[in-house]
């Protein structure tokens, strides 16, 4: 707001600009508007002055598991509109980190198009800036170099056991073992599910498989946008897999990502320490020369009683890789 910029239609415009991006919860804290079917309502941003942009960060309310969708558009004049950003048809949540060819604008509106919860769109916090960043585009997406599967770029593991609620995101490839440290599915039952914060153009995706003992697993992987039609791009149930997977595939847009364990040859369920998209290949170079995992080789594996098991879900304890596994009996948030 220090540059002049104000907000000048939605609901509650004063919350937009004020620079808190922490307080805010069901009543307060956010802008509006109503999602309507011809998209005439819309949060308008007046800048100070005419100004060149090319990025643009919005925090769309998080405060539970909701994903939204929207358009983005810039006009110097509020009569001749472009569309910059265009993510109606996809589905995303928390931060945005947008970037698009350099536009000179005035006016900055943003329409919502659909909320998985109600009909209102919200968003915390709107900021937008000229960068020098190296960045490119395809089909209007993003295509990463570095992943963005993680905690900090508000990825998140939104099906799936784990004693940790985003233990597969966490970066963390080396402190697992028999108890903790993994993400897994009872087979034929449920998936592990990660949604990225946004759509991207993704090619590439790296798993860890659970690898303290010889055992080896089978699965497929599939990709949406939407959690509706997904598109499979790994076929893996008729091949043997242990430890780091890499996985690669023709580029296509993709903000959910589906692993589905199909087969494990110690027991029931599929076990996964790490996912990353894209794969990054520094990292795949020094770890591959690490020892995997923290648990005793020369412990034997037994069958799990599928029984035993609960249906997945990313708050209930998982069960163990190993013998004796008993039902999940607590719940973490």
């Amino acid at each position: 707001m220090k540059y002049g910029a104000q907000v000048v239609k939605g609901e509650l415009k004063s919350a937009l600009l004020d620079g808190d991006t922490q307080n805010y919860d069901l009543d307060h804290g956010f802008s509006r508007h109503p999602i309507d079917d011809d998209c005439r309502s819309g949060i308008e941003i007046k800048l100070g002055q005419p100004s060149i942009i090319n990025h643009i960060r919005l925090l769309l309310w998080d405060r539970d598991s909701r994903s939204y969708s929207y358009f983005i558009e810039v006009s110097m004049d509020e009569l001749d509109w472009i569309r910059v950003i265009d993510h109606s048809h996809y589905l995303c949540r928390s931060w945005q980190k947008l970037y698009f060819p350099a536009r000179v604008c005035r006016y900055i509106r943003i329409v919502g198009t659909h909320n998985t919860v109600n009909k209102i769109f919200h968003i915390v916090a709107f900021e937008c800036m000229f960068t020098n960043k190296t960045f490119t585009l395809e089909k209007g997406l993003i295509v990463p170099m570095e992943n963005v599967a993680t905690i900090a770029d508000c990825a998140s593991v939104i099906e799936g056991v784990s004693r940790s609620r985003n233990a597969l995101l966490n970066g963390d490839t080396k402190n697992y073992d028999w108890d903790s440290g993994y993400t897994c599915h009872q087979l034929g039952s449920g998936a592990i599910v990660v949604q990225l914060a946004q759509p991207y153009m993704i090619g590439s995706i790296r798993l860890l498989l659970w690898d303290c003992d010889d055992r080896s697993y089978s699965y497929y992987v599939e990709v949406s946008t939407n959690q509706q039609q997904w598109t499979m791009v790994a076929d893996r149930t008729k091949v043997s897999c242990k430890s780091w997977q890499s996985v690669t595939f023709e580029r296509q847009p993709a903000s959910f990502i589906r692993i589905v364990g199909t087969h494990n040859t110690a027991n029931e369920v599929f076990h996964c320490v790490h996912f990353e998209c894209p794969e990054q290949q520094s990292s795949q170079k020094e770890e591959s020369s690490e020892e995997p995992g923290t648990g005793d080789p020369n412990t034997p594996s037994q069958q799990l009683d599928p029984h035993a098991l609960r249906a997945p879900s990313a708050s209930s304890l998982p069960p163990s890789p190993g013998p004796n596994s008993r039902s999940p009996n607590q719940q973490h948030q």
